[in-house]
C-alpha cells in the first residue's frame, strides 16, 4: 500500500499519540507499505510552528528530514502538476495545504491517511 500522511497523522505517529486511528497506525507500521510525507506538510508545520499554533514540535522542526527518514518515510516534493491540480480543484475547501495533499494523493495514486472527512467529496482515497 502507498500512503501519504496528512500533517496531523504524521505528527501523531511521531508522538505516539493515540489520536491516530488503529487502521492508520497498522497501515503505517506495515513494512511493505511505502509511506510518503509531502513538502506541503513541512510547509504547514513550519508555518504553524512559527506562528505559535504548533508549539510542541521544536525537536521535530530542528531535523524534520531526519525525523521522516528515521521512520523509513519518503519525501514527496511538490511539482508544477501538483500545484496546478490543487489550484484547480472545485469546491469551497480553502486550505492550501489540504488542497496540495489531495492533489498529490490523486496524481500519485496514494491513500491519504487523514481524519478529514471533507476529502471524501473530492474522490480522494482516504484511510482512517
Amino acid at each position: 500500500m502507498r500512503l501519504l500522511l496528512d500533517t496531523h497523522a504524521l505528527l501523531w505517529w511521531l508522538a505516539g499519540d493515540s489520536s491516530l486511528s488503529e487502521p492508520a497506525r497498522e497501515a503505517i507500521a506495515d513494512e511493505s507499505a511505502e509511506v510518503f510525507v509531502s513538502a506541503a506538510s513541512a510547509w504547514e508545520m513550519a508555518t504553524k510552528h512559527r506562528t505559535g499554533r504548533l508549539p510542541g514540535i521544536d525537536t521535530v522542526m530542528r531535523d524534520l528530514a531526519g525525523a521522516i527518514s528515521g521512520q523509513g518515510f519518503l519525501p514527496l516534493p511538490i511539482t508544477l502538476r501538483h500545484g496546478q491540480t490543487a489550484g484547480g480543484l472545485p469546491g469551497p475547501h480553502r486550505d492550501p495545504f489540504d488542497r496540495l495533499l489531495m492533489a498529490q494523493a490523486m496524481l500519485e495514486d496514494l491513500w491519504l491517511v487523514s481524519n478529514e472527512m471533507p476529502f471524501d467529496a473530492y474522490g480522494v482515497r482516504r484511510l482512517w
